[in-house]
């Protein structure tokens, strides 16, 4: 069996830059098929997907996953190859390194050595595994998941293998993620000379109200698993290049993380109120990237409370700070999902590393949960 940094090493020398795998999964399908998994790949558009289980029915525990990585950035602003792994000074340098390719490889050697170690064991081992984490999202695990519900197939327990740790492996398992809903608005007036303001309508000046107004909300104040829901701009812009030119429209990019505090309609209906009452002139396009979700306290949370205490002599918390990730696709269909990976102070960064000791201490973690979990008594 490989170890967990030599499995790491080969994942990271594919250069799979979202969408693309580059053969990670079928080196994962073909070594897992060899003691008994059964592949099934799904091809969305121009992204690969992985489907693999061993044993069959209920309780369904899975591992998931991506294959896709950021793209590098500046190749020479990397201290070595983003894609020759590099071990110095006790870290794994390369692409991918922490998300997440020491979870893919971590998760695949603990469902391959359970397998091995109980063969006849019950219910159902799983791996998903997707090239379309780190772009669009839309061939990916969201299309995985409505392959699953149309075969009738329930997870019940799902761990991602994000790189959910801050300061230590384990120190953190995101239990939850915050809703994300992403807005584009658009404020038309009458482009003009700047020199003739008064046969001109400037949308700049005739924003600025609104984003006053709308930037001193306070939506929510969370509760006791989510914080406060929050609205940010990403980026505006306006006018023709000219200084002379009052521009004739103005588009604001935002976007709201917000907790179960507060739904997409809650969300759009107040904003919808705040635009009629400045009288703007207006498009707004609204895209949701996913809904807020929670896995409160249960079997899959204890498992890995106490595979954290025995691995690594850690209390840990739970968290649902952060991004947002596939669980939001996973967590609807009733599973209970958490996040549990390596340190992420290094993700989609230069230089991008994981702690070469921490990649031995994820494939014990992982394979502690499945035998809490799937283990005959």
């Amino acid at each position: 069996m490989s170890s967990p940094l030599e499995l790491t090493k080969e994942l990271i020398q594919r250069a799979s830059v979202t969408p693309t795998d580059a053969g990670c999964q079928q080196m994962i399908a073909e070594r897992l098929e060899t003691i008994g998994f059964k592949a099934k790949h799904l091809r969305f558009d121009d992204v690969d997907n992985l489907w693999i289980t061993h044993g069959e029915g209920a309780p369904l525990f899975c591992f998931a996953g991506h294959t896709d990585v950021v793209p590098t950035g500046p190749v020479e602003q990397w201290h070595s190859d983003p894609f020759e792994p590099v071990i110095r000074d006790g870290f794994l340098f390369g692409r991918g390194a922490a998300d997440m390719k020491a979870g893919i490889a971590g998760m695949v050697l603990a469902a391959e050595e359970f397998v091995k170690q109980h063969p006849d064991h019950p219910g159902t081992v799983a791996l998903l595994i997707t090239s379309d984490e780190e772009g669009p999202s839309i061939n990916g695990t969201r299309k995985v998941i409505e392959y699953l519900n149309d075969q009738n197939i329930k997870i019940d327990w799902c761990v991602l293998g994000e790189p959910s740790s801050d300061k230590t492996v384990g120190d953190i398992i995101r239990t939850g993620r915050r809703g994300s809903l992403n807005g584009v608005l658009t404020v038309k007036g009458t482009q003009g000379h700047v020199a003739y303001p008064e046969i001109a309508k400037n949308p700049v000046h005739m924003v600025s109200p609104f984003l006053s107004e709308i930037t001193s909300i306070e939506w929510d104040q969370g509760n006791e698993y989510f914080p406060p829901t929050t609205f940010q701009i990403s980026n505006i812009n306006a006018g023709t290049g000219a200084e002379n030119v009052i521009p004739g429209d103005i588009k604001v990019v935002f976007n709201f993380r917000f907790s179960t505090e507060q739904t997409q309609e809650s969300l759009t209906t107040r904003v919808n109120d705040l635009l009629q009452k400045h009288q703007l002139k207006h498009q707004l396009d609204w895209k949701l990237s996913g809904h807020p979700f929670i896995t409160e306290s249960g079997k899959l949370v204890e498992a890995a409370k106490a595979a954290i205490k025995t691995v690594c002599d850690l209390d840990t918390e739970c968290s649902t700070g952060g991004g947002t990730s596939d669980g939001r696709f996973i967590a609807p269909t009733g599973a209970e999902v958490i996040e549990l990976g390596p340190v992420n102070d290094t993700i989609h960064k230069i230089n991008e590393c994981v702690k070469v000791d921490d990649l031995d201490k994820l494939y014990e973690i992982y394979l502690f949960i499945l035998n809490q979990l799937l283990k005959k008594n």
